[in-house]
């Protein structure tokens, strides 16, 4: 990396305003260092996929039911290594609630989210513009506060106030789906439902709360780069503005933002120990002129790191 593109990182960076800093002051073109390399994978605007939406509705109660639902996972974990759940037992209320939260915390007072904006990974909470921001061959256009919030969470007064009650309330909520998710995927390999959840699959949860300004060039760069996930699954709550891309038969396919939905993805653990049978797919978000876009992603792992 030349001195001159370090001093331009390194200018951003000190701002602590990250990404957003950039729409506030009103630029019209983004800096060289968000330019991305263009994806020859081609987009599937023709629709031609339909993406798999699940419903978990009356699973406790009807054997018949949940085998149709186990089937349905198994399916779309093989072929997909994605998915949709609804009636997933988290009220709309909280959902909204959650991404109302984490827009407080971004569109707060600047001086406030600069108490939280550090690149120590050591921390609990860790607020920043692109963890990898010296590393990557180009910044993506997002802003990111990392929670690790299981095994040990981080004291109450440790979270930021503009979303402390709510977040936890939330993680409460998705542990519950998460246990209930690994008894569906561990029937889904043909084993026990309790199977996955001995192997404390869901003993590490992080949670990744991403704000996508507005982008005045969005074909120059990308929200979040193509990758995989390096956990056994993922849950992730997405606003109506979409923009979640999904490499499907060597096809980009949005993930349609169904409201009240959560997006559950195969992680690269989970496709190592179920022999490849689940995948773990590559995705990405797009930028666009529309914003701000909020997503929070709960990653499920013994070992939790950011992404």
């Amino acid at each position: 990396m030349d001195n001159s593109l370090t001093s331009e990182l390194k200018a951003f960076d000190d701002t602590k305003a990250g990404v957003k800093g950039l729409v506030d002051a009103g630029i019209t073109k983004i800096p060289p260092f968000f330019h991305q390399p263009p994806d020859t994978s081609p987009v599937d605007n023709a629709k031609n996929f339909s993406f798999p939406i699940i419903d978990l509705q009356t699973l406790d109660k009807d054997l018949i039911r949940r085998k149709q639902v186990v089937d349905q996972v198994r399916t779309a974990s093989e072929s997909w290594g994605f998915f949709q759940v609804i009636n997933h037992g988290i009220s709309v209320n909280v959902l909204e609630e959650m991404k109302d939260g984490i827009r407080r915390f971004y569109e707060q007072d600047i001086e406030l989210k600069k108490d939280f904006y550090t690149r120590d990974y050591t921390k609990k909470v860790v607020y920043n513009s692109n963890f990898d921001l010296y590393t990557a061959k180009a910044a993506n256009w997002r802003d990111t506060i990392f929670f690790l919030m299981a095994p040990h969470p981080p004291k109450p007064e440790e979270l930021p106030e503009v979303c402390r009650d709510i977040l936890k309330e939330y993680c409460k909520k998705v542990t519950k789906l998460g246990n209930l998710l690994l008894e569906l995927l561990s029937e889904a390999l043909g084993l026990n439902p309790n199977h996955l959840k001995y192997m404390d699959c869901a003993e590490g949860l992080a949670v990744l709360c991403h704000y996508y300004p507005a982008c005045p060039q969005p074909e120059l760069t990308i929200g979040t780069s193509k990758h995989t996930d390096n956990d056994f699954f993922t849950v992730l709550l997405q606003d109506h503005i979409g923009g979640l891309q999904v490499l499907h038969q060597n096809h980009w396919v949005d993930v349609p933002p169904t409201p009240g939905a959560l997006v559950v993805n195969i992680g690269d653990l989970l496709q190592l120990i179920s022999n490849d049978k689940f995948i773990s797919v590559e995705h990405r978000v797009v930028g666009n002129h529309i914003g701000p876009r909020i997503s929070v992603a709960c990653f499920f792992s013994t070992s939790v790191l950011p992404k």
